[in-house]
């Protein structure tokens, strides 16, 4: 009896450390995409708990910013950091692509939150961005 079960724990050895599920053949694409609130205006979430933080005590206020300026700044930094993800650069801080329409108006607001996520990540993981500005990149 001893060496049945000893047997049958043998054979079903190989069937236990093989993988349970097929992958996917297809991998989703992970992309953080602009969404309107209950309000209509255009929003984008940060799942960071320290966003918020660096939001209302470290980053500049929105006054100091055009909305072109930022516009121009999120077109370049959009691209730079999709690049980098597509790349597979900075894999441990980049997870996603950012869909983003340089000719769809998003709002002051909008465009203020995107560029203080290239800042956010620049504070928080030292990742340098080269159409960050020299006042926002710390």
């Amino acid at each position: 009896m001893k060496n049945l079960i000893l047997i049958l724990f043998i054979i079903f050895i190989p069937f236990s450390c093989s993988s349970q599920t097929s992958p996917k053949s297809d991998p989703e694409k992970s992309e953080m995409k602009p969404e309107k609130n209950d309000d209509g205006e255009w929003d984008i979430t940060v799942i960071d708990t320290q966003f918020d933080y660096f939001l209302s005590a470290i980053a500049k206020p929105m006054s100091q910013y055009s909305e072109s300026y930022l516009k121009t700044k999120n077109t370049f930094l959009v691209s730079e950091w999709n690049s980098y993800y597509t790349s597979g650069r900075y894999r441990n801080v980049i997870e996603s692509s950012i869909d983003y329409d340089p000719k769809e108006n998003y709002g002051l607001k909008f465009e203020y939150k995107l560029y203080q996520v290239f800042a956010y990540v620049n504070w928080k993981y030292g990742l340098r961005m080269n159409g960050l500005s020299g006042s926002d990149a710390i």
